[in-house]
């Protein structure tokens, strides 16, 4: 077998290692074994909510399971094939073997990362703010470019994608665009995105082709689940309605039916401008309550949150990530060091392997500020 493989099959075997631990694959068909008898309980369903949480802890857990059984099987399988190709002297099914390795390998690594995402709200759906900062029209130009750069990701991951309200910019651009991102980890996913993005290109606004630079805000907040109870007093919120002022088509309110929630004790302030008032009353309400929930979760876990508790301005010295167009093409997130050169990419929505490097470092136990310190 040649060395290149056995690197590959290798690999697969540490994947499997991984998420055996995080499974604890031990006790996991006790674990479905507990769940199925609960399922059973005619009772059940006398609590819809925590009824449909334990069919979604389940279904977790089975994926989970056979996730693992599947790649543990397609190795042993492929590498039978590998085996037995070298005995016979066949060149094609050897060949064929080891092509499915290498995929085999990448799915595992895929699913390692994603077993990374067991916090408490990382399953959730997500909300994805974003606004546009220090930089004029350059800076409400990137806040676009950010946006799209994350409906793209979400799209190719089949997620869900709902635009909750959006300020557009005085010539391009937009000011601000708030998202509810829908789909499995989404906001595990998408936690690691917030903070300040940079970008350094030549402006396609200046005559002289100067080259700017423009920063842009990120945060992510996870929808809270119906069973996370988050007490918001009357007397603490104001509510006001407003007519949109979107750029036109679709989005065109023609009643002042767009919401805006002020939270007094913590000055945080949501939107949305769906057509229906009383849709976005309560669309701005679940936005505030996650909004609460993030800031109870960045308190209990204050080292890898340290972003959220110290964000700044979004200008120089805050930023998360650079974007370099120009003179050469770079995007390398600052707490990771992690770079590539495929800007066009990243843009076009291929964040993965940036998202998994900041997973991969939190769950080590090293915060952002220490990764920013050894720069």
């Amino acid at each position: 077998m040649r060395a290149e493989t056995q690197n590959t099959i290798d690999a697969i075997k540490k994947s499997l290692t991984l998420l055996a631990q995080r499974l604890d694959y031990d006790t996991a068909p006790h674990r479905l074994e507990e769940f199925d008898a609960r399922v059973e309980d005619p009772t059940l369903w006398d609590d819809p909510a925590h009824a449909q949480k334990l069919m979604r802890e389940r279904q977790m857990l089975v994926d989970s399971m056979g996730s693992y059984e599947g790649i543990r099987q397609e190795l042993a399988d492929n590498v039978e094939l590998i085996e037995m190709g070298e005995m016979e002297d066949d060149a094609e099914i050897v060949a064929e073997a080891e092509a499915a390795l290498t995929a085999l390998k990448a799915k595992a690594a895929e699913k390692e990362l994603e077993a990374l995402l067991n916090g408490e709200a990382d399953g959730n759906d997500t909300f994805l703010e974003i606004n546009a900062g220090a930089g004029g029209t350059e800076s409400c130009d990137w806040a676009n470019m950010l946006a799209r750069m994350y409906v793209r990701w979400a799209e190719k991951k089949g997620y869900k994608v709902e635009l909750q309200s959006e300020s557009p910019g005085e010539e391009v651009g937009i000011k601000s665009a708030a998202y509810k991102i829908s789909g499995p980890n989404a906001y595990g996913w998408l936690k690691s995105e917030s903070g300040v993005h940079r970008l350094v290109r030549i402006s396609p606004y200046d005559s002289a082709a100067k080259r700017h630079t423009s920063f842009s805000s990120v945060w992510v907040y996870p929808v809270v689940d119906d069973n996370i109870e988050i007490d918001v007093q009357d007397k603490d919120i104001r509510i006001d309605t407003y007519r949109s002022s979107g750029a036109g088509g679709q989005h065109v309110n023609t009643t002042d039916s767009a919401v805006r929630i002020t939270h007094h004790p913590t000055g945080i302030v949501v939107t949305s401008s769906e057509k229906s008032q009383h849709q976005n009353r309560d669309i701005a309400m679940k936005a505030l309550k996650s909004r609460l929930y993030q800031m109870e979760l960045d308190r209990r876990n204050a080292a890898i949150n340290e972003a959220h508790d110290n964000k700044g301005d979004a200008g120089w010295g805050n930023q998360i990530r650079s974007y370099v167009l120009q003179p050469y093409q770079m995007v390398k997130d600052l707490r990771t060091r992690y770079e590539t050169s495929d800007t066009s990419g990243v843009l076009d929505g291929d964040l993965d392997a940036l998202m998994a490097a900041t997973l991969a470092m939190d769950v080590s136990g090293k915060s952002r500020a220490e990764a920013n310190l050894e720069d």
